[in-house]
C-alpha cells in the first residue's frame, strides 16, 4: 500500500540553512537552566520543561493559579537563564496603554505626527512576563493581540517588527469574558499551579528559606555578579530557524497518532482549533531539541497535556494523552526523563516514617489530627501512583495502603 506523502518532506532544489546551530549543545545548556531552577523550586518540574519548550519554539505559556504558589518568581528566575532583552508588568484595570507600550512621543505629536516611546517598552522585549494578564482592558488588548500573534505593534501611522521570543502570563483564573477569549486563545499553552501537596511541605520550606536568603544577599551586594545565563536570545532563533528541518522528520507514524489525539481531544468537547493544531508541531519539536534530539517521538506529546480551556478538562486530557505517553516509556525505559522521581520518592518515604512515629507515639487521634493524617496518606498514594513505572513506588503503594487499614481498623476511630 502506498503511504500518503508527508506534508513536512522537503521539496526539491529546498536550499539548506545557512547556519546551523548544534542541537545537543544547546540541549546541554538549556537542561543546565532547568537545572538550576528545579534546584530553587519544589515540584514544578514539568512547569519548568515547559517553560524551555514553549522559549525553544517560540510560542507564548499562561500560567492559572491562586496567588502565593510561586508563578511570578518561577518566570522572572526563568529569565535569569535566558540572556534576552527582558520585561514585566503587572496589570491591572486601570493599566493604561502607555505603561505597557511606552508614552506618547510630545515632540513629535507637536509636529503633526503620532507615536511612541517604546525604548525599553515592551514592544522592545524578547522576554516578557505580565502577571494578571486577564485584567487587561480594552483599551490595550487589540496592541498586545498584535503583538502576541503577528509579533508586530502598530503606533499612529507606524508599525514596527517586535523581537518577542516568547510571553509568559499568570493569572489567578481562567477569564470568563468573551473580549479575552481571543487573548486566551494566543496562550498555546496553560498551566495550572496548585499549593503543593502535604509531603512536600518540609522541601518547601527548605528551598523557600534558601530563596529568601539569597534574596537578601542579593540586596545586600548590589554590585555581586549575576548567574551566568544558559542560553541567549539568538541562540532560541537560531534554533527555531531549523524547525523546518525538524518538521520534515516526523514520520508517517507519529502524525497518525497525534492526528487520533486530536480528533479524541475534540470528540471530549476541549476546543482545540486548526491553528493551534498546526502550532503544536513547533512545540513537539522544541521537546525534542530540549532532550537533545533531532526528531520527535511519543514521548514529547505531554505538551498535549496542556491545551485544556479550563481546568476541570485537565484529567480528560491526562486520560487520553497518559496511556501514549506510559505506552512509550514501558518500550524505551532508557528514555525516562532524569527528573523529580529520584528526591520525591525519597520525600515521601521520609513523610510515610513521620506518620508512622505519630501513629505510634499518639493514643487517640482527635478530628483535626486524624482529618490531616488520611489527606497526607491520600497526597502520598496519588504521588505514588503518578510513578507506576518506579517498582519501589508501585510497592510504597501497598505500605501506604497498609497504614490507612490500620486507620480504620483502629480504636482510634470509636
Amino acid at each position: 500500500m502506498t503511504q500518503p506523502p508527508n506534508p513536512f518532506a522537503k521539496k526539491p532544489g529546498a536550499k539548506p540553512p545557512a547556519k546551523q546551530l548544534a542541537i545537543p549543545e544547546l540541549a546541554r545548556r538549556l537542561q543546565d537552566g532547568a537545572r538550576r531552577l528545579e534546584a530553587q523550586f519544589l515540584g514544578k518540574e514539568e512547569m519548568i520543561r515547559l517553560l524551555f519548550v514553549s522559549a525553544v519554539a517560540g510560542e507564548h505559556m499562561v500560567m492559572v493559579g491562586p496567588p502565593g504558589t510561586a508563578k511570578s518568581a518561577l518566570v522572572r528566575a526563568f529569565a535569569d537563564t535566558i540572556e534576552a532583552t527582558y520585561y514585566d508588568y503587572l496589570l491591572t484595570r486601570f493599566t493604561e496603554p502607555n505603561e505597557l507600550f511606552g508614552p506618547v512621543d510630545i515632540q513629535a505629536f507637536r509636529q503633526g505626527s503620532y507615536r511612541r516611546r517604546i525604548e525599553g517598552m515592551l514592544p522592545e522585549a524578547e522576554i516578557a512576563f505580565l502577571d494578571e494578564i486577564f485584567k487587561a482592558n480594552s483599551a490595550i488588548l487589540n496592541s498586545l493581540l498584535g503583538v502576541l500573534n503577528s509579533r508586530r505593534f502598530s503606533h499612529g501611522n507606524t508599525t514596527v517588527d517586535v523581537p518577542l521570543i516568547s510571553m509568559f502570563a499568570a493569572s489567578n483564573e481562567v477569564p470568563n469574558d468573551d473580549a479575552l477569549s481571543a487573548l486566551f486563545d494566543r496562550f498555546l499553552l496553560r498551566v495550572r499551579v496548585d499549593y503543593l501537596d502535604s509531603y512536600q511541605f518540609r522541601g518547601l520550606l527548605q528551598k523557600g528559606a534558601a530563596l529568601e536568603a539569597a534574596a537578601l544577599e542579593q540586596r545586600d551586594s548590589a554590585g555581586a555578579e549575576l548567574p551566568k545565563a544558559s542560553v541567549s536570545a539568538s541562540d532560541l532563533v537560531a534554533v527555531q530557524r531549523q524547525f523546518g528541518r525538524l518538521l520534515e522528520t516526523m514520520d508517517e507514524e507519529f502524525l497518525a497518532t497525534y492526528k487520533g489525539l486530536v480528533f479524541q481531544i475534540r470528540s471530549e468537547g476541549i476546543n482545540l482549533s486548526d491553528r493551534r493544531v498546526v502550532k503544536m508541531l513547533k512545540l513537539f519539536a522544541a521537546s525534542a531539541v530540549f532532550d537533545g534530539r533531532e526528531q520527535v517521538n511519543d514521548a514529547d506529546f505531554f505538551v498535549l497535556r496542556h491545551v485544556w480551556n479550563t481546568p476541570e478538562q485537565q484529567d480528560i486530557l491526562q486520560e487520553i494523552v497518559g496511556p501514549i505517553l506510559d505506552r512509550w516509556y514501558e518500550q524505551h525505559p532508557e528514555q525516562q526523563r532524569i527528573g523529580a522521581t529520584p528526591t520525591n520518592l525519597q520525600d515521601l518515604l521520609e513523610e510515610l516514617r513521620i506518620i508512622r512515629e505519630t501513629l505510634a507515639s499518639v493514643e487517640v487521634l482527635s478530628d483535626m489530627q486524624l482529618f490531616s493524617q488520611l489527606r497526607n496518606l491520600g497526597d502520598i498514594k496519588a504521588a505514588l501512583q503518578r510513578m507506576s513505572d518506579n517498582p519501589a513506588a508501585a510497592r510504597m503503594v501497598g505500605e501506604v495502603d497498609k497504614l490507612l487499614e490500620t486507620l480504620f481498623s483502629s480504636s482510634r476511630f470509636v
